[in-house]
């Protein structure tokens, strides 16, 4: 390699006012990345007296000689390593938010990445360069959108959504940091929001069947719902789901042949008929045409107040429900993580800590109390009490 043989010297060139600007020399000369030119010359914008008199000139001279020589030691390594980012003066620069939004337009997802860019703009007060990035700067950002300041109707930000919108960050600093533009993956180094004591939202199997008989002003996005309550798909599966990947399985059943979104899982998941149904006649290409996230985000709620649910019920809800209900229902932990595709049984374990919680409150509906006693002490309870009043 020819860069393990260009030498790098430090070497001065007079100026006007007694002085001498010190500049590296590079020989051979080294090739700028960016431009493909050939380079020799890097000015160091160190200036020294040039005919010094007095002492304090001399020690000062020094002092530029022995910066420049530690640049020069610093250049001599990045060539043997082959990082040549001094010689873009304009490096780090450049506006890491028109980074984000050229990531955003590129997103098949992008109503979802706006909402980032939107947020983190604000955050950033409109003006945020590649070298003003760090883990603390980023992490803050979390902590920004959990504040009052993202407050809506007098409500705080969920940390579900605000980890949602700080995956996209992650998502653009790492994409940067594959492209040279930053030196340091900052996405590794970030961390999430804990769940602030939310619990995961699911239907019961009343609610469920309440769902599937209220209207929803959006057909596909009904049978997309219900589908995903049947099989616990996320919305981006939903989304994807071809009807090549609905195959008919060995047993007489049907089959999902899928390649999950998120995890990059490859899963063969069996349906059931009633789940099969929802995905209408067989045809060509996409199962559920016309759904996505937008639609969701526009129909989604009235549906859930017409069948007269009052939780905040969003569309990865219904794949909550599905484990729940399987678990509830006698399913065995390993086969809900399977159907889920989790890679780690400790993300299913979640779901059983709720169906604990649902069994304590079953065990105590059979007493052997006698009802009606218990309802006469207590009246003879409160007639005393009157009495004393």
């Amino acid at each position: 390699m020819t860069n393990l043989c260009t030498k790098v010297t430090v070497r001065k060139r007079p100026i006007k006012n007694g002085q001498t600007s010190l500049y590296l020399d590079f020989y051979p000369p080294i090739r700028n990345p960016k431009t493909g030119r050939l380079s020799r010359r890097e000015y160091l914008g160190f200036y020294i007296y040039t005919n010094p008199t007095e002492k304090f000139q001399q020690e000062y001279n020094r002092s530029m000689l022995q910066k420049a020589e530690l640049v020069k030691c610093r250049r001599t390594e990045s060539i043997i390593n082959e990082e040549f980012g001094f010689l873009d003066r304009s490096k780090g620069q450049e506006s890491f938010l028109d980074y984000f939004k050229m990531r955003m337009n590129e997103s098949t997802n992008k109503a979802n990445w706006k909402a980032a860019y939107k947020h983190f703009e604000n955050y950033a007060g409109g003006e945020c360069r590649f070298c003003d990035l760090s883990v603390a700067y980023c992490q803050k950002f979390l902590d920004y959108m959990l504040s009052d300041k993202c407050k809506r109707n007098d409500k705080l930000m969920m940390s579900t959504t605000a980890n949602n919108h700080f995956v996209k960050l992650k998502a653009a600093l790492r994409m940067a940091y594959e492209d040279g533009h930053i030196k340091e993956n900052i996405a590794k180094k970030l961390v999430k929001a804990k769940g602030h004591g939310n619990k995961r939202q699911y239907l019961t199997k009343e609610e469920l069947f309440a769902l599937s008989k209220a209207e929803c002003k959006s057909d596909v996005l009904r049978r997309a719902g219900l589908f995903s309550c049947l099989t616990g798909l996320r919305l981006s599966d939903c989304i994807l789901l071809q009807w090549e990947n609905i195959k008919k399985s060995s047993d007489g059943g049907w089959v999902l042949d899928i390649t999950t979104k998120k995890t990059k899982t490859d899963a063969i998941l069996p349906i059931s008929d009633e789940a099969l149904a929802l995905c209408g006649e067989r045809g060509e290409g996409q199962v559920f045409k016309k759904l996505t996230p937008n639609l969701v985000a526009a129909h989604l709620k009235d549906w859930i107040d017409a069948a007269g649910i009052t939780k905040h019920i969003t569309f990865h809800c219904f794949r909550h429900t599905f484990a729940t209900l399987q678990l509830a229902g006698g399913t065995d932990i390993y086969t809900v993580s399977k159907l889920l595709t989790h890679s780690n049984l400790a993300t299913t374990q979640v779901y059983a800590e709720v169906v604990s919680e649902l069994k304590r409150d079953a065990s105590e509906r059979i007493s052997l109390k006698d009802d009606a006693k218990e309802n006469a002490t207590s009246e003879e309870v409160k007639n005393e009490e009157t009495l004393a009043h």
